[in-house]
């Protein structure tokens, strides 16, 4: 029977109908204007009623959740949501009570390496470590054709190990974290730093008094074009992430390694750093037979993993 899938975003929430196989049969998208806990449930309640709709009201067996944070692996509680601003948040209980059938709540980077290695680039895989850059830095890991949750249910939470101890705060509250540093809404965000401390010339004339213009890639073409204050931003986000993914090469000896999201697709220089970073700093051993390739199913990676995590 099919399942609902759910992606949680800041921004926006996407529902999917979605069969055992993984194929997607219908989906809705729904603004997440209210960010408080009850306005999110009933954003999720009304994109996850147009996919059924949609999908000519076929019955679901159970919805899975795929949100950004840290979270309970059995009890559906987000202890930790920055992009929403959460804290302690029994979700899963929530939409249980509003949906009315059973809900599993993971991380989303949980969902997409589940969704990966059932539907997408993982096929095959037994053992894999899904690295994902984009507005944050995160990971999963799947050990044996099982996902790795850890005791708590957090494992894998690649952007929240310290680079820096008492460094750059975080938006999970810690300090030093690999995402305060790496993460593509922090590299936005050290970029307007370098643009209102004046001294770089080239990124204003990129910039051309809009700072809302500034991505990931704005901070890499100016390091590109010789700005030593944006090279110093690049290169430290670059070698930490380097090191950060081929320490967990290391420790993991994944056969198979997944890279994904905006920032590690959309800025050439980080991925290729990412990469060498393997070659060069993992264990040989480590590194044999390892395969590298970029994750397969886009934005529907979490929400077809969600899904077959629910099923």
């Amino acid at each position: 029977m099919p399942t609902l899938g759910i992606d949680l975003g800041g921004t926006f929430v996407r529902a999917a109908v979605v069969d055992a196989k993984g194929a997607l049969i219908s989906s809705a998208k729904a603004a997440v204007m209210d960010r408080t806990p009850e306005g999110v449930v009933e954003t999720i309640a009304q994109a996850a009623t147009e996919a059924v709709k949609t999908a000519g009201g076929v019955k679901v067996d159970g919805c899975g959740v795929g949100a950004a944070g840290q979270i309970h692996k059995d009890s559906g509680v987000i202890s930790v949501a920055p992009n929403l601003g959460w804290r302690n948040v029994p979700l899963g209980e929530m939409l249980k009570t509003r949906l009315g059938y059973g809900v599993k709540v993971v991380n989303d980077l949980s969902a997409a390496a589940w969704g990966e290695l059932h539907a997408g680039a993982g096929r095959g895989a037994q053992d894999m470590l899904v690295a994902y850059v984009g507005s944050g830095v995160g990971s999963a890991i799947i050990a044996g054709g099982q996902l790795v949750n850890g005791g708590g249910g957090v494992a894998g939470e690649l952007g929240h190990i310290k680079v820096v101890p008492g460094g750059r705060r975080c938006g999970c509250g810690e300090h030093g974290c690999l995402e305060a540093y790496a993460g593509g809404h922090n590299l936005i965000a050290q970029t307007k730093e370098l643009l209102a401390s004046g001294n770089s010339r080239i990124l204003e004339s990129l910039v051309e008094d809009n700072p809302d213009r500034i991505t990931p890639l704005t901070l890499e073409t100016a390091a590109d074009m010789g700005d030593p204050g944006a090279k110093e931003i690049y290169s430290r986000a670059a070698g930490f992430l380097a090191v950060a993914v081929a320490n967990q090469v290391t420790m993991l000896n994944p056969a198979r390694l997944l890279l994904g999201g905006g920032v590690l697709m959309h800025c050439p220089g980080i991925r290729l750093r990412v990469l060498e970073g393997v070659q060069a700093y993992a264990s040989r051993t480590s590194r044999e037979g390892l395969l590298i390739t970029d994750a397969e199913l886009g934005d529907d990676s979490g929400i077809i993993g969600a899904a077959l995590l629910a099923a």
